[in-house]
């Protein structure tokens, strides 16, 4: 659910989808976010080189891969989710293609020799809720309508600093099943150990609105039963620590892993639904560019 900031140059389509299950497609469309957001290093262009509105790159670029990701969502009794999985990645000067989601690059504004502001607009899929699947497998769930995902778009600015990322999101459902938005602050910073090592901290608040929140964690009335109460969420911030590492074998070959916790918000801790206040996930992945 949510997104993580310092995103550079990689995007990601996952295959085969036909055969996986939506819980699977959720942890997909996560780590295809989280990969998107922190490869490849070495294709990046210093600030110090770039001059006017001008978009980030003229390259285009391809690449294959295979990742895993191991999931905990804090609803109660819920089990872990772990997939492994190929992929493939495309970038272009205007486009970047990740997964369900694709970005649309806009001229970034340069500031100085030092800092620029980048803005992209996407359109994507938001897979998070649950299904069939889940509800029979989670005793709290069950006798639970399922609540589908939905398409998005959203808007992105970036201040990249020397000292700093800052990084602002908006999404909102344009599906109409909940008709619920986010909104985004995160910092994040890169450090380059030498020609090789990449260490990528990261800090994100994100407010969900009172449809977002009452929609996945909410109770319906005639969803509630004697151990399962009634419950109409709020609006709430979730926040989340994490840290994104690479090795750079090379130009071509490189591998990713991203750990990351969410703490979230109090109007989610308080539904029936779940029992713990954190979340959390591990992302791996592999990747080979031509």
């Amino acid at each position: 659910m949510l997104k993580s900031t310092g995103e550079s140059s990689m995007s990601l389509a996952f295959l085969p989808v036909s055969s996986l299950s939506k819980q699977s497609l959720r942890c997909v469309f996560v780590c295809a976010l989280s990969l998107g957001l922190c490869a490849p290093v070495s294709a990046q262009t210093p600030p110090s080189e770039r001059t006017g509105l001008q978009p980030e790159s003229s390259a285009s670029e391809w690449g294959i891969g295979i990742g895993a990701i191991s999931q905990q969502l804090g609803i109660k009794d819920i089990d872990r989710n772990t997939n492994v999985f190929p992929f493939i990645s495309y970038e272009n000067r205007y486009i970047r293609w990740f997964g369900p989601n694709l970005d649309v690059k806009l001229p970034s504004l340069q500031i100085n020799n030092a800092q620029r502001i980048a803005f992209t607009l996407s359109v994507g899929y938001d897979f998070s809720g649950y299904d069939d699947d889940d509800i029979k497998d989670t005793p709290v769930l069950q006798g639970m309508d399922e609540r589908d995902g939905g398409f998005v778009i959203g808007a992105r600015a970036q201040w990249q600093t020397p000292v700093v990322n800052v990084s602002a999101k908006w999404t909102g459902d344009i599906s109409g099943d909940r008709d619920g938005s986010t909104f985004s602050l995160g910092l994040d910073k890169r450090w380059m150990l030498g020609q090789q090592v990449m260490l990528s901290p990261r800090i994100v608040a994100t407010w969900l609105d009172e449809s977002y929140v009452d929609y996945q964690y909410g109770v319906r009335a005639n969803e509630a039963t004697s151990e399962r109460q009634a419950y109409s969420g709020d609006s709430t911030i979730n926040i989340e620590l994490g840290l994104r590492t690479a090795y750079l074998f090379n130009r071509q070959s490189s591998i990713f892993i991203d750990a990351s916790i969410i703490s979230l918000g109090d109007e989610i801790k308080d539904s029936p639904l779940v029992d713990s206040s954190t979340e959390n996930r591990v992302m791996f992945a592999y990747l080979y560019k031509f």
